[in-house]
C-alpha cells in the first residue's frame, strides 16, 4: 500500500524558504487541499463516516469492499467524478495510468 500525501497543512508548516521551493513541485490542485496518489502506487481508505470521494486530476481505480448488501465492484473515476462513501465501508484505489491522480476525500453532504 502506498502513503497518500496532503500538502494542505503540510505546506504551512514548512518555513518559507522551503515552501516556495516545494509549492512549485507541487500540482495547484494538491496545494488546494486535495491529495496526491504516484503512479503504480496503491491505498485502501476506510470511511469513519458517511465521505465523498472526488478525483481532482489523473483516472483513478476503485475497488469497494463486498458486502452482505452488494457484491464488490470496480470503478474508474476521471476528473471530476465522485463516489459516495458509506460509514464503515473500505476502498482500495489507484492511479489508473502513469501518471497518478490527485482526489480529496470529504465529508459527505
Amino acid at each position: 500500500m502506498s502513503t497518500a500525501v496532503c500538502t494542505n497543512p503540510s505546506l504551512a508548516s514548512l518555513p518559507a524558504s522551503a515552501r516556495t521551493t516545494t509549492a512549485a513541485a507541487v500540482p495547484p490542485a494538491v496545494r488546494r487541499g486535495a491529495w496526491q496518489i504516484a503512479p503504480g502506487e496503491a491505498m485502501s481508505l476506510k470511511a469513519r463516516t458517511a465521505s465523498m470521494l472526488r478525483v481532482r486530476q489523473g483516472r483513478v481505480w476503485v475497488t469497494a469492499d463486498a458486502g452482505t448488501a452488494a457484491p464488490s465492484e470496480d470503478l474508474v473515476l476521471a476528473p471530476g467524478e465522485s463516489l459516495a462513501v458509506p460509514a464503515g465501508q473500505r476502498i482500495v484505489m489507484e492511479a489508473w495510468d502513469g501518471y497518478g491522480a490527485t482526489y480529496s476525500w470529504d465529508p459527505a453532504a
